[in-house]
C-alpha cells in the first residue's frame, strides 16, 4: 500500500530504505453497563439489588477480588507484582523487567497503582438515589505481556466500575517479532529499525497489522485479566474501540550526516512556510473561516534525541522528527477519527443502511480506515517538503575544498574555510579583474601582500603552492602557453559559496 513519493525521489541518493508502519496504539474495551443508566438497570434487574447496597458491599468486593486474581496470576507464573504509590514511569518499569529477568513470551508482571478513573457514585434521584458519572481515585491494575506476534503489551484494568479495559501495543514490535520469526535480518533500537535487509518484505508485514482480529485478541486478554467476566459479567463483552492510534513513515537515511544537513533546512522551511491552511491540507480537512478550533505549530528544538516539530488540528496532530540521528520520522496521531470522512456503510436509527462518505468511527474495524488516513497524511506533508534544496553538493564540494588530496604519490593538503588568510585568497582570485585574461601570481601577490625586495620571492612560492593545491582539486585552470590562471564553473561555485558562507557569519560574530 506504500507508493513512492516525491520527497523520496528526490532525495533517492540518501535514503537507504523507508518503513510506513503503525507506533503505538491504544484500543479501549467498554462494557454495556458503561453509561449510568445502563448501570442502573444491571443492578436492578442483573445484580437485583438495592443501589446503596451495591455501592456499599458489593463494589469494594469486586475490586479487591480483581487485585486478588492479579497476585494470584503473578504467583501462577513466577512474575513480580507490585503495588507503587506515587508517579512511576510504567513501561520503564515493564522494560527494566524483561532486560533483568528476559521473558520472551508471557507474563512479564504486574503492577499495581492509584489512578483517577471515571467510575459511578451515587446521587440524588427521584424517589432513589441515581448514579452518576465521577472521576474518582481507584486501583488500577497494569498487566505488561510479551505477545509471541505482538511483541510487549500491556493490559490495565480499573477495579471499580464500569471495569473499562485498555491494552497497548505497538506496530513496530510487531514488524519485528514477524521479522524474527522468518528469519529476516534487522536491527532494532527502541520503536524504530536502523538497518533492514529486506524493506519490502517488512512493509508487506507492517501493512497486515490493521488487518489482524483484534476483537478475537483484545478479548482473550481482556478476560485473562478481568474474573467478573466468568461469572458476575458472563453475560457481557466489550465494544472495543481504537482510543489513540499513531502511525509512522520512517525514512532510513544512508548516514547521520547525509540527514543532518537535510534535517535543519526541513525544520525551518516547515516553521517559515507550514501555515494553518496547509496543516489543514495535511490533515485531510478543507480551510472553512468559520472554523472554530484551534490550529497550532510547536517547535522543540532541545529535546531527547533531537529536535520536534508538532502541528496540531484540535485533537490530532502531525508531527516530524528525527530518529537517533538516522532515521528521518514524519508521523500522524488521531484522537478524533471524526474529522476525517471515509468511503463506508453507514447505519441510521431507523435500521436502514448506505454507503457513502461519512466520518471516521473508533470502532477497531475501522483500523484500516485509520492505516491508509495516517499514511496519506504522512506523504502530503512530505510531499509538501520536496520544495526543500538537497544540502548533498554543498557537502560534496566542502568535502572537495578541504580533505587532502593525492595526485602523483603526492598528498596536497586541504584548505580550512575558516581561516581569514585562505577566505582573502579566495576572493582574490574571484576578483572581476580576472574574469577577461585571468590571474597570474604577482596579482594575487599584489592582492594579498606588501611586497618588499626581501619577501618577494617567498610569497611568490607559497602562491604557487596555493594554486597547486586548488588545480589539484579542479577548482583553477592553467591558460595554455602562458603564466596565467583561471577559475572554472566549479570553483567559482565552491569558492563563491565559501566566501558568501564565511562572511555572513563573521557579520553575526561581529
Amino acid at each position: 500500500m506504500k507508493s513512492v513519493c516525491p520527497f523520496q525521489s528526490k532525495f533517492a541518493s540518501l535514503i537507504a530504505g523507508s518503513l510506513s508502519c503503525f507506533d503505538r496504539v491504544l484500543f479501549k474495551g467498554h462494557l454495556p453497563i458503561s453509561r449510568p443508566f445502563a448501570f442502573e438497570d444491571f443492578v436492578d434487574y442483573g445484580l437485583k439489588m438495592r443501589r446503596a447496597d451495591f455501592m456499599e458491599t458489593t463494589a469494594p468486593q469486586w475490586s479487591d477480588r480483581l487485585v486478588e486474581h492479579a497476585k494470584d496470576f503473578a504467583a501462577k507464573y513466577g512474575r513480580p507484582y507490585e503495588y507503587c504509590q506515587g508517579n512511576i514511569d510504567k513501561d520503564a518499569w515493564a522494560k527494566d523487567l524483561q532486560h533483568r529477568q528476559p521473558i520472551t513470551t508471557g507474563l512479564i508482571g504486574i503492577l499495581c497503582v492509584m489512578e483517577t478513573c471515571p467510575t459511578f457514585k451515587l446521587g440524588r434521584g427521584e424517589g432513589r438515589p441515581c448514579f452518576v458519572s465521577k472521576k474518582v481515585p481507584q486501583r488500577v491494575l497494569y498487566y505488561f505481556f510479551a505477545d509471541k506476534d505482538l511483541g510487549l503489551m500491556h493490559v490495565r484494568l480499573q477495579t471499580w466500575a464500569p471495569f473499562t479495559c485498555q491494552i497497548y501495543v505497538n506496530g513496530h514490535d510487531y514488524v519485528a517479532r514477524k521479522m524474527r520469526q522468518r528469519g529476516l535480518a534487522f536491527e532494532q533500537l527502541d520503536n524504530a529499525f536502523v538497518q533492514l535487509a529486506d524493506a519490502q518484505q517488512a512493509q508487506r508485514i507492517a501493512d497486515r497489522f490493521a488487518k489482524l482480529p483484534w476483537p478475537k485478541i483484545l478479548e482473550k486478554y481482556a478476560r485473562q485479566v478481568n474474573p467478573l467476566l466468568r461469572k458476575e459479567l458472563k453475560d457481557l463483552s466489550h465494544y472495543w474501540v481504537t482510543d489513540q492510534a499513531e502511525f509512522a513513515t520512517d525514512l532510513l537515511f544512508v548516514s547521520k550526516p547525509a540527514l543532518a544537513g537535510l534535517f535543519a533546512r526541513l525544520l525551518a522551511f516547515a516553521l517559515l512556510t507550514f501555515s494553518p491552511k496547509k496543516v489543514f491540507c495535511f490533515l485531510g480537512r478543507k480551510w472553512h473561516e468559520r472554523f472554530d478550533g484551534e490550529v497550532q505549530t510547536r517547535y522543540r528544538s532541545v529535546r531527547e534525541p533531537g529536535a520536534c516539530i508538532k502541528h496540531y488540528l484540535k485533537s490530532n496532530w502531525l508531527k516530524m522528527y528525527d530518529k537517533f540521528a538516522r532515521i528521518l520520522r514524519v508521523e500522524t496521531v488521531i484522537n478524533q477519527p471524526g474529522d476525517f470522512k471515509v468511503f463506508r456503510e453507514c447505519q441510521h436509527r431507523d435500521g436502514s443502511t448506505s454507503l457513502g462518505w461519512y466520518p471516521m468511527a473508533k470502532g477497531v474495524g475501522n483500523l484500516r480506515h485509520y492505516q491508509a488516513q495516517a499514511l496519506a497524511c504522512n506523504q502530503r506533508y512530505l510531499d509538501a517538503l520536496a520544495a526543500v534544496d538537497d544540502p548533498t553538493p554543498g557537502y560534496d564540494d566542502l568535502r572537495t575544498l578541504t580533505e587532502p588530496q593525492r595526485q602523483k604519490g603526492r598528498s596536497y593538503a586541504g584548505f580550512n574555510p575558516a581561516r581569514a588568510a585562505e577566505t582573502q585568497l579566495f576572493a582574490a582570485i574571484l576578483a572581476g579583474d580576472h574574469i577577461a585574461q585571468g590571474f597570474r601570481n604577482k596579482d594575487l601577490r599584489a592582492a594579498l601582500y606588501d611586497d618588499d625586495n626581501n619577501d618577494r620571492r617567498r610569497h611568490s612560492a607559497l602562491i604557487g603552492r596555493l594554486l597547486k593545491r586548488l588545480h589539484v582539486r579542479g577548482l583553477v585552470i592553467k591558460i595554455p602557453r602562458t603564466r596565467r590562471w583561471r577559475v572554472n564553473d566549479k570553483g567559482r561555485r565552491i569558492l563563491g559559496d565559501t566566501l558568501r558562507t564565511y562572511r555572513r557569519y563573521s557579520a553575526q560574530a561581529a
